[in-house]
């Protein structure tokens, strides 16, 4: 049951919030008693908008050290609801593990990670969020399967870690509360791109969920927040730190993001192909992916004895159907009928598409020349996506769940084409895609003469502990 640890107003509190944004404008340390005063004034509004602003923009400008970033993520989780799942159940203190991604084109790892996870006896209290951008976050996929419901009272979060051993939910709206408020004011502020920021952020919301073990996937590329090594290395050093004060061990893996993952963008799309990767039937890169990861998190709970046995052992939990079952039973948990839970399941495309929503018209993407594959631009594809309503441009657009992008399995880097061959198709509800969204496709994949000397590489470039 979560453990309600909201701030009092103590002492702390009194200290004007004016004189704590000074302090920091000019480039003091806050203290641990400064940044309480600072996180509760915000929850229990006592700070104006434009203070908190002008307190973001000192952040963002002065910076925080390691200690400030450790309390400042501490008072988010105390403020609000914490999950403290090993209170009835002791025995679950090593098992509970999670994901974080910062997310990317295709990006559909946890929906076949944390039943995998599961199917390996691990508990997973995934709590995820929505997208705003080019596509849909895990809860917008997941809805995309009807009678999914991601909002969970807590006994059912509970029976769902019991039987199967995972959920993916939203966060409750009293779980670590200030980061929804200060998030709202830094992406009015300018201040998104942060990484103390970025760190409290992600790790009050772990903390608060019950997690015990945490991988973090930094995507690194053209069509990803950070976009050098170097950059992403910083935010995977201060998450595991400040992860670590708060008593969750964590490591970070670093993967390439400038082709999509797999081959699907787009809602009902990506939970397709998260199925077939279930099935132990995804595509390479995808499963890859899920094995990479979940095999960190068993590295670290000592499950066997190297990590190229925990990775063959989530790859087990694919290709033998435990995975694929533990998700059956998680959407019957979180309100798939029983018959859709078994249609969406099931060995058969058909079924699955008589509950997930398909758009109403497919158009083919040709090469307009020959040649072979240089490379595959993801951030065109899902700016594509966007524009065809599979990703939001506001907080507050509606989606359509069945439009997106499907490569064709032939299309890698390296592979021969010839003038008129399809490389990708588009599923779409308008009568026709327009042609500047067909022209932005086309030019997302770069052709040449000859084949590339650069082969394709794998998706884990390193991983920090």
């Amino acid at each position: 049951m979560p453990v309600s640890r909201v701030g009092d107003g103590g002492p702390a509190a009194a200290v004007p919030f004016q004189d704590l944004i000074k302090k920091k404008r000019d480039g003091e340390k806050l203290t641990d008693a400064d940044m309480k005063a600072v996180v509760e004034k915000v929850v229990n509004k006592q700070a104006e908008d434009a203070q908190i602003g002008a307190m973001l923009m000192a952040m963002f400008l002065k910076g925080l050290d390691a200690e400030e970033t450790a309390s400042l993520t501490r008072y988010m989780v105390d403020t609000g609801d914490k999950m403290d799942w090993c209170a009835a159940s002791p025995e679950w203190t090593e098992l509970l593990v999670d994901k974080h991604s910062t997310g990317g084109v295709g990006d559909k790892v946890s929906l076949p990670l944390a039943p995998a996870l599961a199917a390996c006896g691990f508990k997973v209290p995934m709590m995820s969020g929505r997208g705003l951008d080019f596509t849909g976050g895990t809860l917008d996929k997941l809805e995309s399967i009807r009678g999914f419901t991601v909002q969970q009272p807590v006994e059912a979060m509970r029976r769902a870690l019991e039987d199967p051993g995972c959920f993916i939910v939203g966060p409750t709206a009293k779980l670590a509360p200030a980061d929804g408020e200060l998030y709202k004011r830094r992406d009015v502020t300018g201040t998104v791109d942060n990484i103390p920021l970025i760190t409290s952020s992600i790790v009050s919301k772990k903390v608060a969920e019950g997690t015990r073990a945490l991988v973090m996937d930094i995507k690194v590329g053209r069509a990803a927040l950070f976009k050098t090594v170097e950059s992403a290395s910083d935010l995977a050093r201060s998450i595991i730190a400040v992860a670590k004060l708060l008593g969750v061990p964590t490591r970070a893996v670093l993967t390439r993001m400038d082709v999509p993952i797999g081959r699907a963008v787009g809602n009902a799309l990506e939970v397709a192909e998260s199925i077939r990767c279930l099935r132990g039937q995804g595509p390479q890169d995808l499963e890859d992916l899920v094995c990479a990861l979940g095999g960190e998190l068993l590295e670290m709970r000592g499950a066997a004895a190297t990590a190229a046995e925990c990775r063959e052992r989530v790859r087990a939990s694919l290709r033998d159907g435990s995975a694929l079952e533990a998700f059956r039973r998680m959407l019957v948990r979180q309100g798939v009928s029983e018959a859709d839970a078994r249609r969406v399941c099931g060995a058969d495309d058909a079924d699955l598409w008589a509950v997930l929503p398909r758009a109403p018209h497919t158009t083919p993407v040709r090469a307009a020349e020959a040649g072979f594959v240089a490379d595959i631009e993801g951030l065109p594809v899902a700016r594509a996506c966007q524009r065809l309503g599979a990703g939001r441009a506001r907080a507050d657009d509606v989606l359509d769940l069945s439009v997106g992008v499907v490569l064709d399995d032939a299309l890698h880097v390296g592979a021969e084409v010839r003038a008129g061959d399809v490389l990708m198709v588009v599923h779409h509800r308008q009568d026709a895609v327009p042609a500047d969204i067909l022209a932005m496709l086309q030019g997302a994949v770069r052709l040449q003469g000859e084949p590339p000397v650069e082969q394709p590489r794998g998706r884990v470039i390193t991983t920090l502990s």
